[in-house]
């Protein structure tokens, strides 16, 4: 059973639970020092029932493997892609959260709030969701971390058809919110999801 364990295998899920544990705490902070403790219950910390069973699945993958085919976890270079990956997503998800500040809830508004503005400026200057991409690049680059090429397969379908689904439903209310500036803002600048508009 040690020599499941080696070097390679510690390193990769220790990096796996250190960037999970860092990207739900410093949502919920975030969340807190944004909209004030009051305002945020346990739902900011981004972990659902599907989340829970995709991570889990992954491990399984990881475990199977490291057995079946232990020199799969061993390519270095795929594995380090992914941990760069997950700081790239982490950094990109954060300066979104941080840039938007107030404007940014993990629930879409659906009912207009009077401080709340249309943010075009920092990281929103390039892409329109890029908390969403972030997050994309964030969750498959765990997957390639761990060299699972089934979870990475499908974390990036699961999160690319949740963000398919979510962005046209969240900028429905940010048409209505900010009317033209929106549209034009829309018109010039890409989503940041791949093949979302």
């Amino acid at each position: 059973m040690t020599e499941y364990f080696s070097y390679t295998a510690c390193r990769q899920l220790s990096q796996l639970f250190l960037a999970i544990l860092f990207f739900h705490s410093s949502e919920y902070i975030i969340a807190i020092t944004i909209h004030g403790r009051s305002n945020v219950t346990l739902s900011s910390l981004l972990i659902s029932r599907g989340y829970l069973v995709a991570m889990f699945s992954s491990l399984v993958e990881y475990f199977v493997e490291i057995v079946l085919f232990p020199g799969l976890k061993e390519i270095w270079w795929i594995s380090y892609l992914g941990l760069a990956m997950v700081v790239i997503g982490e950094i990109m998800r954060k300066a979104a959260i941080l840039t938007a500040w107030g404007a940014f809830t993990h629930l879409i508004r659906i009912y207009y709030v009077e401080d709340h503005k249309l943010v075009t400026h920092g990281i929103y200057r390039y892409m329109r969701h890029p908390g969403y991409s972030g997050f994309l690049i964030w969750g498959v680059g765990t997957q390639i971390m761990l060299c699972n090429p089934v979870s990475a397969i499908v974390f990036a379908l699961v999160i690319w058809c949740f963000f398919y689904k979510r962005i046209p439903y969240e900028e429905f209310f940010l048409r209505q919110f900010f009317g033209t500036d929106y549209e034009e803002y829309a018109r010039l600048v890409p989503s940041g999801v791949p093949f979302v508009k």
